[in-house]
């Protein structure tokens, strides 16, 4: 062994410290392994005992790098091309697959997603049948003819008015509909059922009829028109999307249509996303990722808040003690702080009149996915006699506002606050200078923000990337650490714990005045008392003479007069949080507890994104447009 150690002690590898530093001997573990600058932050530090071996290997993370994205996407779709393993510089991904998208980066997302469900869903029985890869290359082909299509079409939608206008309306009117379902007029003995209230405001034909778990045949009838709405629905937009000579191929379309139906609008769009366990979850996660600080990377957050579930302790909102010295300090900072605001307006709305208008937005397209100057626009009302005219309407009277207005119960808890902001509203837009009008200063200020900070096309890999940490970890389903509550009391704790970190993530004064009662806009619901009783509060304050007289007594009694009123104090923190909570928990929470009611939205945000990209689902029906595209 000491011959052999010898030759080797002149020339050593650079990978040999990382294999001797797991010896006995100290000295061995004195030189440290040229690192880069990836591997230095994902990589742990090597320990000294033999079941760290595999903490040298990268972390779950590492599979969500380029490098190893590429390498896992020529495993699964470029077999054929794995002949060029020994080059030095092997082909690019753009080489060897067809273009889903104008940007490289994008693809490099896509193809990762879509190489963890053809090897999971189609690999796993086709390649029983024959070791042939073209049906898995045709696949490829007509996803990429849809992906590209896709692009085309998004470039003309105004993902302005998509995103901030009519999806928030969608969300405003299931918030309305479901607190105007379960808030009847009629009262006990007639009895409403909520579902049937609900779904005569917002009725959607696949979610019909009402499933009732005391009739078994209605909750089959009711899951079978949704089967079908699914498959018609993708079955619409190949016809669309695809050419001729793909839509020919009936096996092929067959088999994508039923993973776009199945698999993703079923599987996760529809059966997993309506469930209230899987939405407290996401608020949880939603949470702790922006809680993150923002140099760290997204899809680390996202991986980390996953393995960590949401059993961990939440942080509880602390009161601060108050002091003079410190309430000086406060008003130096606020004042600093209110100047440099206006400041920062005035001089932003002063630079404002050079952006370009918004309206110019076919002349300012921009050659991305999603980085183009679009109009704000809405649909005229259904009595219009043009209907597919849209109306151009200023950012300050998005349905955004509305929408987070009645979330939080704005009309109901502060009417003043709420007025004062319609009154603003109404002067910034139509008042003098219009500064928020249409193209004025602050709508052009606020539709730049918005495309160069929210709608970059920069930001869709990280989107993706963030996606596929949370749906795939490790590029494949595994074991999910969100599982489904097994009793009513698990999802009451998951309602409670999720209302929590919504409340650790609001500043204390603030909940405090808007949800804990010592605001102006309290609304009182069923839960506890908000003050005790007043015999309760002067019972520790009462000491009794003959007490006071006995020497040493007084002392002690003193202490315990502390001890009363500190637990007595602490007592009156706690009754006012779990009032904050159950705010939260049936003011907000409760909106999405209801899976029946959840589809009803989920199905109305896919059919209008839908719609807006594909205008002729709209237009005419399913069998016609195939008729039309094959000539039949």
């Amino acid at each position: 062994m000491a011959a052999v150690a010898t030759p080797r002690a002149p020339t050593p590898r650079p990978k040999a410290p990382a294999t001797v530093s797991f010896l006995n001997d100290p000295a061995a573990a004195v030189p440290t392994p040229l690192a880069t600058p990836g591997a230095e932050r994902t990589r742990p530090p090597l320990q000294a005992n033999p079941s760290a071996r595999r903490s040298a290997r990268p972390t779950p993370t590492d599979y969500l790098s380029d490098k190893a994205t590429a390498a896992f996407i020529r495993r699964v779709l470029c077999s054929k091309h794995l002949a060029e393993r020994g080059r030095a510089t092997p082909s690019p991904i753009e080489e060897l697959l067809p273009p889903l998208t104008s940007r490289n980066d994008v693809d490099l997302q896509l193809y990762a997603l879509i190489s963890v469900i053809l090897r999971e869903y189609v690999q796993v029985w086709y390649s029983k049948i024959t070791p042939d890869d073209t049906f898995v290359d045709e696949i490829v082909q007509i996803i990429a003819h849809c992906t590209r299509a896709l692009e085309q079409r998004l470039r003309k939608v105004d993902l302005e008015s998509l995103l901030f206008d009519e999806l928030p309306d969608l969300l405003d009117r299931h918030i309305l509909a479901y607190r105007a379902a379960h808030d009847p007029i009629s009262r006990p003995p007639t009895e409403i059922d909520p579902r049937e209230v609900y779904h005569s405001l917002c009725p959607l034909a696949p979610l019909t009829p009402i499933p009732r778990p005391e009739d078994p045949s209605s909750v089959a009838r009711q899951q079978e028109n949704e089967t079908l709405y699914r498959q018609l629905l993708v079955q619409g937009v190949l016809a669309v999307l695809l050419p001729t000579e793909d839509l020919e191929n009936s096996c092929l379309t067959s088999l994508v249509g039923q993973i776009f139906s199945e698999l993703i609008i079923g599987n996760v769009l529809a059966n997993r996303l309506s469930q209230p366990w899987l939405v407290y979850e996401i608020f949880i996660i939603l949470t702790r990722v922006l809680d993150r600080r923002a140099s760290e990377p997204i899809e680390e957050g996202v991986a980390e808040a996953l393995q960590a579930g949401s059993t961990s302790a939440l942080p509880r909102p602390v009161r601060r003690s108050w002091s003079i010295q410190g309430a000086f300090w406060s008003l130096v900072q606020w004042s600093f702080l209110a100047f440099s605001t206006v400041r920062f307006l005035v001089m932003t709305l002063a630079m404002s009149s050079s952006l370009p208008p918004r309206s110019d937005g076919e002349l300012n397209e921009k050659d991305q996915v999603t980085g183009q100057i679009s109009h704000s626009k809405t649909l005229n009302p259904p009595g219009s006699s043009n209907e597919a005219q849209p109306v151009k309407t200023p950012i300050a009277a998005f349905k955004l506002w509305s929408c987070v207005a009645d979330l939080i119960e704005m009309d109901s808890r502060m009417p003043w606050l709420s007025g004062i902001m319609s009154l603003l509203q109404l002067g910034a837009m139509a008042g003098p200078g219009r500064i928020a009008g249409l193209n004025g200063a602050m709508d052009r200020l606020i539709s730049h923000t918005i495309h160069q900070r929210l709608l970059d096309a920069a930001l869709l890999p990280t989107i993706l990337r963030s996606i596929r940490a949370a749906l795939f970890p490790n590029n494949a389903p595994g074991v999910s650490t969100l599982v489904a509550p097994s009793s009513e009391e698990e999802l009451r704790a998951l309602r409670r714990r999720c209302a929590s970190a919504m409340l650790a993530s609001i500043p204390p004064w603030l909940a405090g005045l808007y949800l804990g009662g010592r605001g102006l806009g309290f609304r009182w619901r069923s839960g506890p008392e908000s003050r005790p009783g007043a015999d309760d509060a002067a019972a520790p304050l009462a000491m009794s003479e003959s007490e006071a007289d006995v020497p040493g007594r007084g002392d002690a009694t003193n202490g315990n007069r502390t001890d009363d009123l500190g637990n007595k104090s602490k007592e009156n923190e706690d009754e006012e949080q779990q009032r904050m909570l159950a705010e939260i928990e049936e003011g907000i929470l409760d909106i999405f507890s209801d899976e029946y009611c959840n589809k009803h939205l989920v199905y109305s945000i896919l059919e209008l994104i839908l719609v807006r990209l594909m205008p002729e689902l709209a237009e005419k029906g399913v069998v016609e447009l195939w008729e039309e595209r094959l000539s039949l």
